[in-house]
């Protein structure tokens, strides 16, 4: 079964969700993301996905005491990316609690730094394939790479990395459905890795089709603007993904 990973993205300390990853179409939902966390286990979560935004942009972590909350109360699985492009930034995030630690520009660009994560990490490393276009983005979405996701995918099956988080940053904040083609190329060029999809969930019909895809290595799915704006809830996302089949 696929499993729900609701999303907090913050920013400035609040809960706020971006469209396609721009950080000036931002829009707060909530301005105490732990309660936010709260709400969500209280409607069955047991895996949240968090994004320290402003460490995105400056590049190491901002936002570690709001983290660390976050670890300590969540009655589930907690996973950060954000900046953590380096070994003290993977350190800071290991030492809030978080179970999983996703990075992307560091472990693309600096293959040294990949073979230490996957080392020091092992199953909790995850590495994020942000795609503008097939391509893959980096540094918070700003610089577009010459390399597409499914060629940076099939790569990494070498290193050791088994988890890729993948997210069309064209759909990500616009209810515009997923990329399911995309994640079709994807799985299939990389198939020995689970993958997390991101990006345009809108309805309980959309996470019919992505289940519906019968792609055994897509293991979850992150949402964030769908359950923020009400257009489904958690529970009946939980119940949707338990019922679909391939």
């Amino acid at each position: 079964m696929i499993e729900l990973y609701p999303a907090i993205d913050l920013r400035d300390g609040m809960a706020v969700r971006l469209v396609q990853g721009d950080f000036e179409r931002s829009t707060v939902f909530n301005e105490d993301p732990v309660a936010q966390a709260q709400e969500f286990a209280s409607e069955g979560a047991t895996k949240l996905h968090v994004v320290d935004l402003d460490g995105a942009l400056e590049g190491n972590p901002m936002h570690a005491p709001i983290i660390a909350q976050l670890a300590a109360t969540f009655p589930g699985t907690v996973q950060l990316g954000g900046g953590l492009r380096d070994q003290p930034a993977v350190e800071t995030a290991i030492a809030t609690g978080v179970e999983r630690v996703v990075v992307g520009t560091a472990v693309i660009e600096d293959e040294e730094f990949l073979r230490w994560a996957t080392g020091r990490l092992g199953d909790r490393l995850v590495v994020a394939l942000d795609a503008r276009d097939g391509r893959v983005a980096t540094h918070g979405w700003t610089q577009i790479s010459d390399r597409t996701a499914v060629d940076v995918a099939a790569d990494l099956v070498r290193t050791g990395v088994r988890h890729l988080l993948y997210t069309d940053i064209g759909r990500d904040g616009t209810l515009s459905g997923p990329n399911l083609e995309a994640l079709r190329k994807l799985s299939h060029a990389a198939p020995p890795l689970t993958i997390l999809a991101s990006g345009g969930i809108s309805s309980l019909d959309d996470l019919v089709a992505l289940a519906e895809l019968g792609l055994p290595n897509i293991r979850g799915v992150i949402v964030g603007r769908a359950l923020y704006e009400g257009r489904f809830t958690v529970s009946d996302a939980i119940a949707t993904l338990a019922a679909a089949r391939p």
